[in-house]
């Protein structure tokens, strides 16, 4: 009979294992959502020169920033090529959607690092790309409520 008991326990444990799992799934993205801001800002980690992927990381902030968050998108790497003149030619569509989203009010920030490594300069640049530097850089990723991609 003790066997029997041990065995009802131990069942009704095991029960409870999923059950507690997925009442704490369900919470966690109700908290989530509750802290996620209609307007929290965006920051896009923008490092590759390939042209799919480029292109997606500028439209997905596109779309975000006209849907009221505002944008930031920091081009480092292989991405330098995306905002300097010598660029224009492979990447024409890339740096029309950079411009518009200047123009709407997006912040474009360029590595400084990385756009020396490249071996260009200030005066390479598009117009409206800010050289990045700590302050600049770090107030658009840390300030409150940011949300941050990558590609």
């Amino acid at each position: 009979m003790g066997n029997h008991i041990a065995e009802m326990l131990c069942g009704e444990v095991m029960f409870l294992k999923p059950v507690k799992s997925i009442v704490f799934a369900v919470l966690a993205v109700l908290s989530l959502s509750v802290i996620a801001g209609a307007n929290d800002p965006l920051f896009i980690n923008l490092s590759t020169d390939e042209l799919h992927r480029s292109t997606m990381a500028i439209n997905f902030g596109k779309h975000h920033s006209a849907n009221g968050h505002p944008l930031t998108i920091f081009l480092n790497d292989k991405a330098v090529m995306l905002g300097v003149k010598a660029g224009a030619t492979k990447f024409s569509d890339q740096q029309q959607a950079l411009s518009e989203v200047i123009a709407s009010g997006a912040l474009v920030i360029m590595c400084p690092m990385c756009l020396k490594q490249a071996g260009y300069a200030e005066a390479d640049l598009l117009p409206g790309i800010k050289i990045g530097g700590p302050k600049m850089t770090g107030d658009a990723l840390f300030k409150d409520g940011t949300k941050t991609m990558s590609w």
